[in-house]
């Protein structure tokens, strides 16, 4: 019996179509896999579905009811519960009181019934083997605790219809278990699943069917028993190979970094050899330790063991002055946030890095630096008017220049560009691949951690896959390709890794 049905959802913002007449059908207890690459429409669809978008076109349908317009509180009358990646939970108040809040029970005088309350968690938490204690402030629970709190929390409420996305990113082997027979448990007493994961394995293990979206299109569905993690994973890529390849082959030098056992925040055991003149891609899913390597290279964040090593000699960990003194620069992630300075010039943004580094000369030559800039703006094609302009003047890609410039200006021998592209247009984009490659002809070593794998296929001599904090596997040039890349982010390929 359908418990869910949509179909011809259309959605666009601002003109741009981001669904495009897609359907969605779930039974009455299943676990339903709604699958696709990043940007591909499913967390809108789950928006519309829970009321936070309205739809432009299409029908809905629920439990036999057809429903014209849906609000976020219509959604949860209705018994549909949406379990975020992102937690929606209140840190500064107890277990009971998050699942009780706006519904809390009362007495006959209209005060709080506490006890009641967290008599009702202790019996969930006991039906469903969690091991939380009702009056534990939630800041002081695990990640994982949190995860099983939020589902319990939708689960009290009889949620006919749960949407779990990415539910075990922050769970042990031993916690996804449980999940999963928790909600294999519930699906014997009719509650449906959306099972939104990246992770092959689990998908295999708990789906009974799936949907594949692409680029906001629907493309296809089916039975999990009637295809392959190849399969499912070819209807997510597509055909999506890059046209117009910069690559270039060149003669790397000696090995200039080497990581031995490497283990920190988010990554464990990771041992690699890069030659000076190498491009290296690191890639894998969102949080599968690629980009948590490189903030531990760099000094953010503290190695917990293993060791790196630059010419031979080791770096101490937990220090970016020592990694600068080393001659490593990063390119961070999240350009707004980490890069860009706004109340500086585009002078300014450009010379402080290496006036951090050189602290000990505490004046700076004007002249001198504005012929660094010059030197640079030339070098990289930076489009700017003066060196005295705002960097909140420039395109986000000029930008992202001025930021390769900060760190050349280092005399950097190895440069970690975290994400380098993202949020630039297609133009900015390949002008900064023929970069990344001329940088390299001249004997720069580069890590690029990017989850786009046409941009590693474009630049990188190798590329290492990532998955559940583990590097797993090590891609040749001419192996890179988004369906094999994909096999292995997902654990598709080597199911028997875990973490």
């Amino acid at each position: 019996m359908s418990l869910l049905e949509m179909n011809g959802i259309s959605k666009a913002f601002n003109g741009v179509q981001v669904l495009k007449g897609v359907r969605l059908n779930v039974e009455q207890g299943e676990v339903h896999a709604l699958l696709g690459e990043n940007g591909a429409g499913k967390s809108t669809l789950m928006n519309v579905l829970t009321g936070v978008f309205p739809k432009d076109s299409g029908t809905i349908a629920f439990d036999g009811k057809e429903i014209d317009t849906i609000t976020i509180r219509q959604s949860e009358e209705l018994g549909i519960a949406f379990v975020h990646q992102e937690l929606n939970l209140f840190n500064d108040l107890k277990v009971y009181e998050n699942i009780f809040l706006g519904k809390e029970y009362q007495n006959k005088l209209g005060k709080l019934n506490k006890r009641k309350m967290m008599e009702e968690t202790e019996r969930l938490f006991h039906e469903l083997g969690v091991d939380i204690n009702p009056s534990e402030l939630v800041a002081n629970l695990k990640t994982s605790q949190k995860q099983m709190l939020e589902i319990a929390k939708a689960l009290f409420f009889k949620a006919k219809l749960l949407i779990l996305d990415e539910p075990t990113t922050s769970l042990n082997n031993e916690e996804v278990k449980h999940l999963f027979s928790i909600v294999n448990h519930l699906k014997k007493t009719g509650t449906s699943f959306i099972f939104i994961s990246h992770k092959m394995p689990e998908i295999f293990e708990l789906a009974d069917r799936y949907t594949v979206f692409r680029n906001g299109e629907f493309i296809g569905d089916g039975a999990i028993g009637d295809t392959t993690p190849e399969e499912v994973t070819g209807l997510m890529v597509g055909e999506n190979y890059s046209a117009g390849e910069v690559y270039e082959k060149r003669k790397p030098g000696e090995v200039i970094l080497e990581l031995h056992d490497f283990s920190g925040p988010g990554f464990k055991e990771v041992s690699l050899q890069v030659k000076k003149g190498q491009i290296i891609g690191l890639t894998g899913l969102q949080g599968s330790g690629s980009s948590e390597l490189m903030q531990c290279m760099f000094g953010v964040t503290e190695a917990i063991s293993g060791e790196m090593k630059i010419r031979g000699k080791r770096v101490p960990s937990h220090s970016i002055h020592k990694a600068m003194e080393a001659k490593i620069a990063m390119l961070a992630s999240n350009r707004k946030e980490n890069s860009v300075i706004p109340d500086m010039s585009l002078l300014e943004n450009m010379y402080l890095a290496e006036h951090t580094l050189s602290a000990r000369r505490p004046h700076i030559q004007k002249r001198k630096e504005e012929e660094r800039f010059e030197a640079f703006k030339t070098l990289l094609n930076i489009k700017a008017r003066s060196s005295s302009d705002s960097i909140l003047s420039l395109s986000g890609g000029n930008q992202q220049k001025v930021f390769i410039a900060r760190w050349l200006n280092t005399d950097a021998d190895i440069l970690l560009f975290d994400n380098p592209t993202q949020g630039i247009d297609v133009g900015a984009k390949a002008e900064i691949y023929k970069l990344i490659l001329e940088m390299a002809k001249k004997g720069k070593t580069i890590l690029i951690n990017t989850l786009e794998i046409p941009e590693i296929q474009k630049v990188a001599d190798f590329c290492a896959v990532f998955y559940n904090g583990r590097m797993i596997k090590i891609l040749e040039h001419d192996e890179i390709n988004d369906t094999t890349v994909m096999l292995y982010s997902t654990n598709a390929v080597n199911q028997e890794i875990g973490g």
